[in-house]
């Protein structure tokens, strides 16, 4: 059985997500919870709600039946980019500068070991 959850707008770079969501990749929901917890990076805690919405989402497709983490696999983990908050600062001699505060969505499926067919 496989289980999804979307986490849109989040208030973090997508290249800074990315390099949080490539270390969990097809790894155990047990080992990547494990990762994302001692992580010291801020993308980390936005990562570990999506994959405990995912696996409670999996739970409740299950008809509420308790899942064992580490029978859990993560079978597809993407970031995509947001929109773009766009400001201005002023700047010396008349100018400007754009800052660009960057957005992206994180989606995580989750399948249990028996569905599996992950090609790594």
């Amino acid at each position: 059985m496989e289980a999804r959850a979307i986490a849109r707008y989040v208030r973090c770079s997508p290249r800074k997500m990315r390099l949080v969501i490539d270390m969990i990749r097809y790894k155990t929901a047990a080992e990547a919870l494990a990762l994302l917890r001692l992580s010291p990076k801020r993308a980390a805690r936005y990562a570990e709600k999506v994959l405990r919405s995912a696996l409670a989402n999996l739970a409740n497709k299950q008809d509420n039946v308790a899942i064992d983490p580490g029978q859990v696999v993560i079978t597809h983990a993407s970031v995509d980019p947001g929109p773009m908050f766009k400001r201005i600062l002023p700047a010396p001699m008349g100018r400007a500068y754009w800052i660009r505060r960057r957005t992206n969505h994180v989606t995580i499926v989750v399948a249990t070991k028996e569905n599996v067919s992950v090609a790594q």
